[in-house]
């Protein structure tokens, strides 16, 4: 199931994973959050009930679109060198060079806290990594 080097079922596994992964990953921060703020639970339950799906579905498309890019990146590595191994590299380049470059500079014009940076920048490093560990693992 690829075209063109690209293995979509492994593009889809990679989407899917890193969105889960994003879902646990805020809702612990969120939780903490919530917990520092001091707001009662009956209110998050309340907010958890009423969830606009928009923001869902579109972040899930965007880490397909990231699988699908980071997948092509790794398939130029050449002939035999989609791996695990050289998928976390490759996930720990764009990352550094793209991701957080982009990530810092917009977090310090929107004069957003360092924690914030650092937990998006987490973020973003694990979806990477995971899509990266996929796509390697699933091969062409």
């Amino acid at each position: 199931m690829s075209f063109a080097g690209i293995n979509y079922l492994g593009v889809l596994l990679a989407a899917i994973a890193s969105f889960l992964f994003g879902g646990v990953w805020y809702s612990a921060f969120s939780q903490r959050s919530l917990a520092d703020a001091g707001e009662p639970k009956t209110r998050h339950a309340r907010v958890r009930l009423n969830v606009d799906t928009l923001p869902f579905i579109v972040a899930f498309v965007a880490l397909l679109l990231m699988a699908y890019v980071l997948a092509g990146a790794i398939g130029h590595l050449g002939l035999g060198q989609v791996t695990v191994r050289n998928g976390i590299i490759s996930a720990l380049f764009v990352w550094a060079g793209f991701v957080m470059t982009a990530l810092v500079i917009n977090h310090m014009v929107h004069r957003l806290s360092r924690t914030a940076t650092l937990v998006d920048g987490a973020h973003w490093l694990g979806v990477l990594l995971i899509q990266g560990a996929v796509i390697g693992w699933i091969g062409v």
